[in-house]
């Protein structure tokens, strides 16, 4: 199960939220997705180098909300904020309805599955040495307080003939533990050779667990360990 289940669709609706936020009716329901793959293909497709980590769309009965979170927040708003503008009247002409942009940053970017593949990515696209990358993700991300990295690249590797499978892991990658709080991301590299695809887990500790007042992590009063069994004789 750990190995066949993506952690963030395990995980949504007990831990973490949905990235689609409305309701609609049946015969509704069909188009508003279509447009909400739309919308996220857009933004990714033109702000490909802003390290994008996820787009939340929220729909109300007046206006669309689109919360774009990445790591390099400035591509997007650009000077003045002109580059939100003209992305908000692109999406109104495309989609004919009145949509409300807002960005955010993510505090940790080397702690974002999304944004270490999309760097990984880039690095293979400039025909980087895979396993130097390979090496340089794991140790990056590591050295940023995460608790574990697994990152698997799958395609023609280093321009061989035959496609093959490399991966590396530095700490725990409990897939099967709902409460660890398992990062989830994936990007294709478009070589000469062909695609790469680039799978990346990260483990940010536990969903239980609460900051204290010094920085450090404690486990909070919820989580209870049974007591040791003892036989009677």
């Amino acid at each position: 199960m750990g190995q066949k289940v993506r952690p963030v669709g395990f995980r949504t609706g007990i831990y973490l939220g949905w990235k689609s936020n409305w309701c609609a009716s049946k015969r509704d329901f069909p188009d508003l997705l279509v447009e909400d793959s739309k919308i996220r293909h857009h933004i990714k497709t033109k702000f490909k180098n802003a390290g994008i980590s996820k787009i939340i769309i929220d729909r109300t009965r007046e206006k669309v909300i689109v919360r774009i979170s990445a790591g390099k927040v400035g591509v997007i708003i650009g000077k003045k904020g002109a580059e939100v503008d003209t992305l908000t009247k692109e999406l109104e002409d495309l989609f004919h309805r009145l949509i409300e942009v807002k960005t955010f940053e993510v505090s940790n970017p080397l702690c974002d599955a999304q944004i270490v593949s999309q760097s990984i990515s880039e690095e293979l696209e400039k025909r980087g040495s895979f396993r130097r990358t390979l090496k340089k993700g794991l140790e990056q991300t590591m050295g940023a307080g995460a608790k574990g990295i697994r990152i698997q690249m799958s395609g023609r590797l280093g321009g061989a003939e035959m496609a093959r499978c490399e991966s590396g892991m530095l700490g725990s990658i409990p897939l099967s533990t709902l409460r660890a709080k398992i990062d989830y991301g994936f990007t294709e590299a478009m070589t000469p050779q062909g695609h790469i695809g680039i799978k990346v887990w990260i483990n940010n500790g536990d969903f239980l667990a609460e900051e204290t007042q010094d920085g450090t992590n404690a486990q909070t009063s919820k989580v209870s360990k049974k007591p040791a069994r003892q036989n009677k004789r």
